[in-house]
């Protein structure tokens, strides 16, 4: 799923559903810059089994990725639809894991480097925008203010703190160089994980005395 606005009159207290938004690369893959082969998308370890206990618990496990590549012109996106089957495949094959819903922004604008004509632009999808969130929280009745965004950069932590949710940052991916200021810029996450499995451990014991709907 990807687009370029957001609804209008979306009104952020909405929906009932507790969510755990994933970033891709560095949290559910392995880092690996642009990735032209799809073969070349491998798990992150625990990854498929952290997705899983989610599961397990009634939350609603949403992919949200910003994916510049279609912009700037290394692939199309259907190659970007054709990695996310894989990872859909692999985190069900290693534990019969799922994401409920995958949401990605092809876009970047001209200045970040975008060159596609139909992509290069501005986005209230890319991150550190909200769309992502919001979108997802619209279409499958979301609530923002209790749910989770586990991310491995600044840009992660930033769109959940702009949208209103509970940001964590795992050191896998790109994590570690984030919190010592060498990619991004610094943040402020609410919990720092060593990796997706102990993010997950960690939202389970937020969650362990509240309703989930």
């Amino acid at each position: 799923m990807y687009a370029f606005g957001v609804p209008v009159g979306w009104d952020e207290g909405a929906g009932d559903r507790v969510a755990v938004f994933l970033d891709r690369d560095g949290v559910l893959n392995v880092e690996a810059g642009y990735i032209h082969n799809v073969e070349d998308l491998h798990l992150v370890p625990g990854a498929a089994e952290a997705v899983r206990r989610l599961n397990n618990q009634g939350l609603f496990c949403c992919l949200v990725s910003n994916q510049s590549g279609p912009a700037r012109n290394y692939y199309p996106i259907s190659h970007v639809e054709a990695l996310h089957q894989r990872l859909c495949t692999l985190l069900h094959q290693e534990s019969g894991a799922r994401l409920d819903a995958l949401y990605f922004c092809p876009t970047l604008s001209l200045p970040e480097g975008g060159i596609n004509p139909d992509l290069a632009s501005w986005s209230t999808w890319r991150k550190p925008n909200t769309g992502m969130l919001i979108a997802a929280a619209w279409e499958h009745n979301l609530d923002i203010s209790r749910s989770f965004m586990v991310g491995d950069k600044a840009t992660d932590i930033d769109m959940a703190h702009n949208a209103g949710c509970t940001g964590i940052l795992v050191q896998t991916g790109f994590g570690d160089r984030v919190l010592v200021g060498e990619y991004q810029h610094h943040t402020r996450p609410d919990y720092i994980a060593a990796d997706l499995p102990a993010a997950a451990e960690w939202i389970l014991k937020q969650l362990a005395t509240q309703p989930l709907n």
